[in-house]
Formats: C-alpha cells, structure tokens, sequence
C-alpha cells in the first residue's frame, strides 16, 4: 500500500526534530557558536596555508626579522632604560599603557607578545584561496587564544597586579577571590551584576514623567509629558531595537535622549517592547512591523491629528522602522515628516565582526536553539557579543575585579546592558536570514504584503547616525544609506560606540562628531573621502539633530497635545515607564 504524502513529511520533521535537540544541547555548552562553522573555517585556512609554499616562507622570514627586532631591542634596553618601543600597541588597546608596562622586564614582555600578535595577524591572513568569511573567523579565534596568553593576563607578568599585590600583602587575591565568587553566585541565581541594584528603573533610570497612552501583546506606547509650554506641531516617535529595553534612550536625566528632546520642545513618543517568550515562538518579522510600527503610528496619529511625524529608529529598530518607511512610501502614506536611523543598518553585505557569527552553518545553530525554547535568550549569544570586545568585556575585568581585586564602577549603561531581553523564534529567524544571509531589504526584495519594500521609494528627508568604534552596526555600513534612497540625507559621524555614541549628550567631555548633508543630486562621496572632506567638531550631535528637526517642521510653536486622547480609545494607562520594561 503506497505511503500518504503526509506521512514523509511528519517524518522528516521528526528526523529534523533529533538534529534540533542534538545542536540545541550543544549549544548550551558551545556558548551559541556553531563548531561546525569554526572547523570549516580552520579547515579552509590549514588546507590552503598547507599547500603555499610562498606564503610558508613568507612566514619564516617574518618570524626572523621579529626576532632579531626584539632581540636588538633587548640590547638597546639593558642599555638605556628609556629606549624607545620598537612595537606600538593597536589602537584602542589599553592594556600595556600604564607606567609599570613601560620597564623592564615587563616591558619585553608586552614587546614580546606584540610582535607575536602581529606575526599571527600575517598568518591568519592574506592565505591565497581561503574563502574571506572564513578568514575572518580564524583571525578572530587566534585574537582569542592569544588575548588568553597575554601578559596582562598572568598576575606574576602584569606590574600592576604585582604593585597591588605588594601594597595589600596578597590581600588582593583574597578580595578578587571573593568578587568571582559574588559573581558566579548572582549568575546561577539569575541576579544583575553587582552596583546594577543603584540603577533602578523608574527610580533612578528611565524617569522622564509621560504616561502608557496604547498598549497591544507587543508594544507599550509611552508618550512623555512636555516640558516647555509651547512645542513643535510635528511629534517625535522613536522606534527602539526590540533586543534592547528602551530606557538605553531614557537613562539617567543627565544624559536622557528623551528628556533632551522634550526639554527642546518636541512632544516625544517612544515604543517599550515586550519581552517575549516561548508562547510568542510563531511572532514574524511583519508582527513587528504591523504590531510594533504601525500601531504605534496609528496611535500618535490619533493623538496628535492633522499632523506628520518625525520617525527615529535605533539599531534593530532603525531597520525595522527603515521597512515601515518603504512600504509606506510604496503605498503613498505620507504620514512621515522625516526618517531618522541611529546607528541602523540597511544593507547588511559589511555588517562588521557580527558577521564572524552568522553563516549558514551558525544559522542552522542558532535556529536549533531557538525551536528548543521558542526564543533566543541573551545568555545563549552573550559569549559571542562579549568575545567582539574581549579586551573591554572579558579581559580588563577579570583583571581588574579579580587579580587587582577592586570592582570596577557600575554606570547606568552597564547597568542597562545586563536587563537583557529575548527574541522569538520565527522574527529572529527571519530577520537574520532575510537581512543578514539574503540582504534582501539593500536589494529591493523584502516584500511587505505582496510588494517589495524598496528604500529608493522613500521621498523624506533621511537624517542617519553612525559611531566609530561600533562592533554592531559599523559606520561605513551605515553610510550606505547614502546608496540606497534617492532623498536628502544628513549623515553623522560621532565619537564613541553602539551605545556610547548614541548617548552622548550636550556637556560630555570628549565628544565629537562629524556632520553634513547630501542632497538628491549632490555627488555620491564614499566613506574615505567623506571624511577627509569633512572637519570633525566638539560636542554632542544632539543639538544640531534638534536643530535639524526644528527646520523640518512647521513653522512656530503650538500648544502641547494632552496625554493620550480618552474618546479617540487611547486613555492614559499607567505611568511612564509602564509595565513591559519589568519583565524578565
């Protein structure tokens, strides 16, 4: 008797199923990261290194000519304690540069270690016929393993855990002894680090007063009372990453994105996410749109009538806001008075080191930890987001809390980096897959009910920020917003990273910024000569974003609209900063 059709496919899933389980239990001990995707990137560069000859000796030649510029630095060292180092630290790499560092023996070391470091860069690299993916990958493992072996790691090579340890008796070690300790207990028990406890939402974070005016399975709609007694006809919607609890825009009230713009007269609303879990498994990437976006418009529409708005998105929910904006412009919705993306990606073809982790081989990975739970926990990818920046992340505080033994200070940032949020499967899925594998949205084929979303049909003014040292959304990669609309853009280059960049308010030591505009039929400037042509400038890129606004609204000032708007059905309904933010 023939087998029903149905009957194949209730079995292959059931095979699929027992793949599922098998990576998913991997994962829990592979930190997230596929090992299929590291072996076939070690295999790639062995295989190739193995069978270039060329490069081999290149190699050997290398290796003589550090050796004998270390040795003849040695020399020259015993001889005069100030000579100078014949290897510089990368920039960004902090961890050689205190005083002890800078004297033998500590310093040929640190010398030692660097010219290491810049040998297995020559090694892991420029390996003719490796694929680039899987080069990246194994340069990025060996950072790794040598960053393990650095000296700055070893409490008997690192001057300064020596000094500490001399100054306290060894009290040091028992005190860092104690903090890992403390640590590994908060981490069993599911507890924030230790000083986060300072940083209470709606006491000490995420104060700016405004009220919950709509509220769906997925979106908290907060808008924030005004602060000055007449405002901007036009609102301000902002659009976080939904990866991320929104109070990243909201911290302290010092450096408070939001309270800055309602201090400059703009009425503000901002979407708090809910934190999903394995019940909203199925959620899409168009939920979040329709759900998210959409309502959310629907809602400040409502309350602000007769109106356009100003649209801001943050990473994830730039892009996210960046579809919205598409697909109303492919439908003619003018509601839009302006599109603004900070630190937002829209092509995804040079997404930076994130990339190191998503292939298809880690797709695969990922999607099997995710079917497990019905979401992707942060714990499941925070050893992947934390080796991007181990030297910062990992490294300087396991020398710091646990050899030199003093904690290190906990801010209101780090303090929002550990409220950790989830992801749902299906949208995790698809936004990985559809962005990041397909890039379907820089190609024009994301498809929003049945049409492309294409980026070349938004017509509004584009005002895109992009930081210098962000691991996320790197800025080049966001410049290439320039590439896909035909609209004006206003682009900014800021000081700083993912989040330090965005959040850098007036008054903040060291802070600048580079800014200019692009018209429609202005030249198209790549990234280098952008930033040859323009000047950087001290400050925050906030006040000339608020001025930026203010140009791209209505003349004069009005009345500032009520909270919410009861007859219209969007009745206040709890006090800023609502309910989803206190999920866990």
């Amino acid at each position: 008797m023939p087998s029903h059709p149905c009957d194949e496919t209730l079995g292959s899933e059931g095979f699929r199923a027992i793949d599922r389980m098998r990576d998913a239990l991997l994962a829990q001990l592979s930190g997230g990261i596929s090992p299929a995707s590291i072996m076939l990137a070690m295999f790639d560069w062995s295989i190739h290194l193995a069978s270039a000859p060329g490069k081999q000796m290149e190699l050997v030649q290398k290796a003589l000519r550090k050796s004998v510029r270390l040795a003849t630095h040695c020399a020259a060292a015993h001889a005069r304690a100030d000579t100078p180092p014949c290897i510089e630290p990368l920039p960004g790499d902090n961890r050689f540069r205190a005083e002890g560092w800078q004297k033998p023996p500590y310093s040929l070391w640190a010398q030692a270690f660097l010219l290491n470091q810049q040998w297995w860069h020559n090694v892991t690299n420029e390996v003719p016929g490796v694929m680039p993916h899987h080069q990246d990958v194994v340069a990025f493992a060996a950072r790794q393993l040598l960053d393990i072996v650095s000296p700055s790691n070893i409490p008997f090579a690192n001057p300064e855990v020596i000094d500490k340890a001399i100054q306290t008796g060894g009290a040091n070690f028992i005190q860092g002894f104690q903090n890992w300790v403390e640590d590994v207990n908060r981490l069993v028990m599911g507890q924030p680090p230790v000083g986060a406890e300072t940083f209470t939402v709606g006491r000490d974070v995420a104060v700016t007063p405004g009220k919950v005016v709509y509220r769906n399975h997925l979106i908290e709609l907060i808008q924030f009372a005004p602060a000055t007694e007449s405002v901007c006809a036009e609102p301000v919607l902002i659009v976080p990453a939904w990866i991320m609890k929104y109070y990243i825009l909201d911290l302290s009230p010092q450096n408070s994105l939001v309270r800055y713009l309602v201090s400059q007269g703009h009425t503000v609303f901002c979407i708090s996410w809910r934190n999903p879990g394995a019940e909203d498994r199925d959620l899409s990437m168009d939920d979040y749109r329709r759900m998210g976006v959409m309502a959310a418009l629907e809602a400040v529409s409502a309350i602000v009538p007769r109106t356009r708005i100003h649209a801001t998105g943050y990473c994830l929910g730039g892009t996210l806001l960046s579809i919205a904006a598409a697909a109303m412009a492919r439908t003619g919705d003018d509601r839009l008075a302006s599109l603004t993306l900070l630190a937002a990606q829209t092509d995804f073809t040079e997404p930076g080191e994130l990339a190191l982790f998503i292939d298809h081989s880690q797709m695969h990975f990922l999607e099997s930890m995710m079917w497990n739970r019905g979401y992707l926990s942060a714990d499941q990818m925070a050893g992947a987001f934390q080796l991007l920046r181990s030297n910062d992340l990992v490294w300087s505080r396991l020398v710091h809390d646990y050899l030199i033994g003093e904690r290190t200070p906990m801010i209101d940032l780090m303090a929002w980096n550990s409220d950790t949020t989830r992801r749902p499967y299906r949208m995790h899925a698809e936004y990985l897959k559809r962005l990041y594998l397909d890039n379907e949205l820089a190609a024009g084929r994301f498809m929003v009910d049945g049409r492309p979303a294409a980026l070349q049909n938004i017509r509004v003014p584009v005002f895109a920020v992009g930081t210098e040292r962000d691991h996320v959304a790197p800025w080049r990669s966001v410049y290439k917003i320039h590439q896909l609309t035909d609209t004006d853009v206003t682009f900014v280059l800021t000081s700083g990273g993912h989040n330090a960049g965005i959040v850098s308010e007036p008054g903040h030591r060291g802070r600048s910024f580079r800014i200019a505009h692009k018209r429609t039929a202005d030249t198209y400037l790549g990234p280098a000569e952008w930033t040859e042509m323009v000047p950087p400038k001290s400050g925050s890129w906030w006040v000339d974003w608020t001025q930026w606004l203010a140009e791209h609204s209505t003349p004069g000032r009005v009345a500032p609209p009520g909270l919410g708007d009861r007859e219209k059905g969007y009745a206040p309904l709890d006090s800023a900063p609502g309910t989803y933010v206190f999920q866990r």
